[in-house]
C-alpha cells in the first residue's frame, strides 16, 4: 500500500533549513557512515517539494549545468514543485510545477508511485498543507546534533498528540530516527 511519507532532516530546535535557507549545516554532521538515504528512496514512486527547497537544491548543486546529479539521486522518479512563479526544470528531470489544492497532485502522485510510496521532501508549510487534508502517513526524522535558532520550522502547524503515534526510535551515528504514524485530522487543530 502506498505510504505519503515526511522524511526529513531536522536540528534538534525543530528547523529544517537555516534562517538563510540553507542546508549547509547538515552536511556539516557526521552520519556515523549510515546511509538512510538510499534505503528509503529505494522505496519512493514519486516525490513532491516546495520551490524554496527545490531551488536551494538547484543552485547549490548546480543542476542546471550539471544534471545528470538529478537522476544520480532521483532516477527517474517523477517530482512536483510547488510554486507560484515560473521555476526552471532540470533538464531531462521529470519535474512539473505546479500550485494550487494538493489533492489533485497527491492523486496524480499516487498513480505514479504505482505500489511505492510518496516522499514529501518539504518545506514544513507544504508538507502541512498535505497533513491538513489527511494525506500524510508517516513523519520520518532523522535529528542532527545541532541547533540552529531559527529559520524554516519543520512543520508550522499543530498536530496533537492524538495524530501521532511513534512506531520506531532508533540511532544511527550521532542522529535519533524517530518514525511516526500520522493519524487523519479531527477538524480541531489550527493551521499555518
Amino acid at each position: 500500500m502506498t505510504r505519503t511519507q515526511y522524511f526529513t532532516a531536522t536540528s534538534v530546535d525543530g528547523y529544517i533549513a537555516d534562517d538563510r535557507n540553507s542546508l549547509d549545516w547538515l552536511f556539516e554532521a557526521d552520519t556515523g557512515g549510515e546511509d538512510r538515504f538510499a534505503p528509503f528512496v529505494a522505496d519512493v514512486g514519486a516525490f513532491a517539494m516546495g520551490a524554496t527547497t527545490y531551488e536551494w537544491v538547484l543552485h547549490h548543486e548546480k543542476l542546471l549545468d550539471q544534471p545528470e546529479k538529478w537522476r544520480d539521486w532521483y532516477g527517474d522518479r517523477p517530482a512536483w514543485v510547488f510554486s507560484h512563479r515560473d521555476l526552471p526544470v532540470v533538464p531531462g528531470a521529470d519535474v512539473t510545477v505546479v500550485s494550487g489544492d494538493v489533492r489533485p497532485v497527491h492523486e496524480a502522485m499516487t498513480a505514479a508511485a504505482g505500489d511505492r510510496n510518496i516522499w514529501l521532501v518539504g518545506g514544513g508549510e507544504l508538507v502541512g498543507t498535505f497533513a491538513d487534508h489527511g494525506l500524510l502517513d508517516e513523519i520520518i526524522l532523522g535529528v542532527a546534533p545541532v541547533t540552529l535558532g531559527a529559520g524554516a520550522p519543520l512543520l508550522p502547524r499543530r498536530l496533537p498528540a492524538s495524530r501521532l503515534t511513534l512506531t520506531a526510535a532508533e540511532q544511527a551515528g550521532p542522529f535519533a530516527y524517530l518514525t511516526y504514524r500520522v493519524g487523519p485530522p479531527d477538524g480541531r487543530e489550527s493551521t499555518g
